[in-house]
């Protein structure tokens, strides 16, 4: 099933225009009848189409593409090497060189194959888990599990693959089993007289609920169906061509759009499944539906759906993703939930859907206080846009709200905190870089052929010149390194933190439909119809392709892709010991290149962010969460490096409690007063405290602001800036005279 990468850059419309010559082509296919296998063998050629003509760097169809192609299928069917068996794949290895000629004669001849051998190894796996779970387990053998795909080899029989599945079931009941155990303990611990269940009680309730979770889990295989394995073996295709050039199928690209968005047509309730297969709300978004009605509450159990008027849906037992369609839908139209309140009472409560705006995606601020200066912080978790509302929301109007704010505030520095952020909007970085660099080029992006423009800000001057800090991670990735290195050249401001994600290239979200004629467009729609669920799916098209159609660079020339940003003060970071990680990860990314620079002016001369970064590594050397931070990321290592866990119960508790001891340091640490005093702005006063769900998520938020050692050290670092602990020189216009195109820095 298509897993959306959490790194992703959009392009703004202006470069779109030069794309029109390559999708000129119209999918001429006859009218006849559109079959399933005829509605894939169209969206095939249509997105190959798509792909040889508009792709910034289209592969070769050969064996090579081939081999990928091939085990990337089997892999993302199969990781755990649980269903097929060995003979399988030696029936199945007659197409590893021959795939490339199958797409190029848009024959599915592998796919056919291997659907169907997958979906008879999932019927006969599906028999293994109710028999197993059945009879008691011991944990007092010596026997273990690789944990690994990638480290298992494929079985000779069912019989083998059942003693995998045998193993793989005692693990999960065993995990449940200590799991059981410990809250035993807490109980008999908290009240006196208390008499804990002894083992075989205990054993089988995790036997019990470990056969639910795999009734649960073949439920969603089997509704897994041939149209799901297709967009999987498609995106076998598109990955292979590189990692973010995705198969989108309609309920993919909508799903898209709201992670983009930040927004929604639902009601604004947070769902969770338990166990037993029931629907338990978890919170309510604020300013949402829900929140408007009143009546629904958190920890509310949702036991039926109905759409207005029309008989309710009992849904326990349902998939989640399932339940949750049945509660979305277009906008004013009305859905009644039945559910029972936690005092044991039941009640129909309808509510009219409307949109629903996640605040947690959108930027925010607050004010840090150490030793005596004011530092703002934005936090920034997605470059957002709403493309479908020009009016909506955007990242680099709420950023420049944010600064506006505290510059009212009087702060002294900023912290713009990028870590964990994906990308997003191409158009929306430019626009923020500006904020603090005024006008000037901020990226340059390259198509295919070697065609290269400049995208400039248009802030006529900064609005922001005060101290400024940028806080990155492994996972900041595409806007987030444009933005980062975009500050780093100009020397406008220091990036802290660890070497970035490395993904530089640009996506475009493709829409299938208009390369088909209108009559196969019409059958292929029947076909997705008549293949859903209930017969109501809610579909706008035939499908989408997130094709990847440019690359961009630095205004210094480097690109970002593989490579990343390098921090100007580089912090631990407790994944710096994992060799492939980031765009590295996967053998199908494009390769790091550069072209040449534009001219810009910097604000600051390298030296003083060299002083400020030679500060800052004499505190994190002496600093005891850096050093645990270290301890950490050696423990990652070892862990991946032998990523087997024990079937022991004795074993498994020793290994278990090695990742918590580095855990409770952890905890003690964060209950550490940093130093630092961190609050909310005059200006948003009302907003975080509009009810008590906005007041203890903003107190949550606030208490561990005052935790993170990244953001204190990061105040640390502003703070030399502010109290002149380090001079930071700035370019006279004579100096810039002398260096208006610098050299590469260090990050290239």
């Amino acid at each position: 099933m298509l897993k959306f990468m959490k790194n992703k850059i959009l392009i703004p419309a202006l470069i779109l225009g030069v794309l029109a010559v390559f999708f000129s082509f119209r999918y001429l296919g006859s009218d006849d009848k559109v079959s399933v296998e005829g509605q894939n063998d169209i969206i095939l050629q249509t997105v190959m189409g798509i792909i040889e003509q508009g792709h910034y760097s289209p592969r070769t169809l050969d064996d090579s593409f081939s081999l990928k192609v091939f085990e990337k299928t089997i892999e993302n069917l199969d990781y755990d090497k649980k269903f097929f068996l060995k003979s399988d794949m030696d029936e199945l290895s007659q197409y590893k060189f021959s795939i490339d000629d199958q797409i190029k004669e848009n024959s599915l001849t592998f796919f056919n194959k291997v659907n169907s051998i997958f979906v008879k190894r999932v019927d006969a796996a599906s028999k293994f888990y109710t028999g197993l779970l059945q009879k008691p387990f011991s944990f007092d053998t010596n026997d273990s599990i690789q944990m690994d795909g990638k480290d298992l080899a494929f079985l000779n029989n069912e019989k083998e693959l059942r003693e995998r599945w045998e193993k793989q079931l005692k693990y999960r009941v065993l995990a449940k089993y200590n799991d059981l155990r410990e809250a035993e303990e807490k109980k008999a611990k908290d009240s006196a007289g208390y008499k804990a269940k002894d083992f075989a009680t205990l054993e089988k309730e995790a036997r019990e609920s470990t056969a639910k979770v795999q009734e649960r889990y073949f439920k969603r295989l089997i509704k897994f169906n041939d149209n799901d394995r297709f967009a999987l073996f498609m995106n076998s295709i598109t990955g292979s061509e590189d990692p973010h050039t995705d198969f989108m199928q309609p309920t993919d690209k909508k799903k898209f759009d709201e992670m983009m968005s930040g927004s929604f047509i639902g009601i604004g309730a947070t769902l969770q499944q338990q166990e037993d297969g029931r629907v338990k709300v978890t919170s309510i978004v604020t300013g949402s539906p829900s929140w408007k009605q009143g009546k629904l509450k958190s920890e509310d159990l949702i036991e039926k759906v109905a759409q207005g008027e029309q008989p309710p849906v009992e849904v326990e037992g349902y998939d989640l993703d399932d339940v949750v369609k049945m509660i979305r839908g277009k906008a004013g139209t009305e859905v009644r939930l039945s559910v029972k309140h936690t005092d044991g009472t039941s009640e129909v409560i309808p509510i009219v859907r409307g949109k629903v705006e996640l605040e947690d995606v959108f930027a925010k601020s607050a004010i840090i206080e150490d030793e005596g200066h004011k530092i703002g912080y934005i936090y920034l978790p997605e470059f957002y846009v709403n493309f479908n509302d020009a009016s909506g929301r955007r990242c680099s109007k709420d950023v420049e709200e944010e600064v506006r704010k505290l510059m009212a505030e009087n702060v002294d520095g900023i912290i713009l905190d990028l870590r964990n952020n994906g990308g997003g909007s191409l158009s929306d970085v430019v626009d923020m870089a500006g904020i603090f660099t005024g006008s000037g080029p901020v990226v340059q992006v390259r198509a295919s052929g070697n065609q290269s423009i400049t995208l400039s800000s248009k802030q006529v001057a900064p609005l922001y010149t005060g101290p400024l800090a940028i806080l990155v991670n492994g996972n900041s990735a595409s806007a987030s390194e444009i933005m980062a290195a975009a500050i780093q050249d100009y020397k406008r401001g220091v990036v802290i933190g660890a070497n970035t994600f490395g993904k530089g290239t640009v996506q475009k979200i493709v829409p299938l439909d208009q390369f088909v004629t209108s009559s196969a467009r019409q059958k292929i729609m029947d076909a997705l119809l008549a293949s859903s669920k209930d017969g109501q799916a809610d579909y706008d098209g035939i499908g989408s392709l997130k094709l990847t159609i440019q690359k961009f660079y630095r205004i210094n020339g480097g690109s970002t892709q593989l490579k990343g940003v390098t921090p100007d003060v580089v912090l631990p970071d407790a994944y710096e010991l994992i060799e492939e990680t980031g765009e590295r990860r996967d053998k199908s990314a494009l390769p790091w290149d550069k072209i040449s620079q534009v001219p810009f002016e910097p604000f600051f001369a390298p030296s003083s962010f060299a002083e400020l970064a030679a500060l800052s590594k004499k505190r994190v050397a002496a600093n005891q969460n850096f050093k645990l931070i270290q301890q950490t990321a050696e423990r990652i290592k070892r862990q991946q490096d032998n990523n087997i866990m024990p079937l022991n119960e004795a074993k498994y508790v020793a290994k278990l409690k090695e990742a918590e001891e580095i855990s409770k340091k952890l905890d003690a640490l964060d209950s550490m007063n940093t130093g630092l005093n961190v609050y909310n702005l005059q200006a948003d006063l009302s907003r975080v405290n509009i009810d008590t769900t906005a007041k203890t998520k903003n107190e949550s938020w606030l208490k561990a602001l005052k935790k993170d050692a990244y953001i204190a050290e990061a105040s640390n670092v502003l703070g030399d800036w502010i109290k002149g602990t380090v001079k930071i020189t700035a370019i006279t216009p004579e100096d810039r005279l002398k260096q208006r195109r610098p050299a590469f820095n260090h990050a290239e």
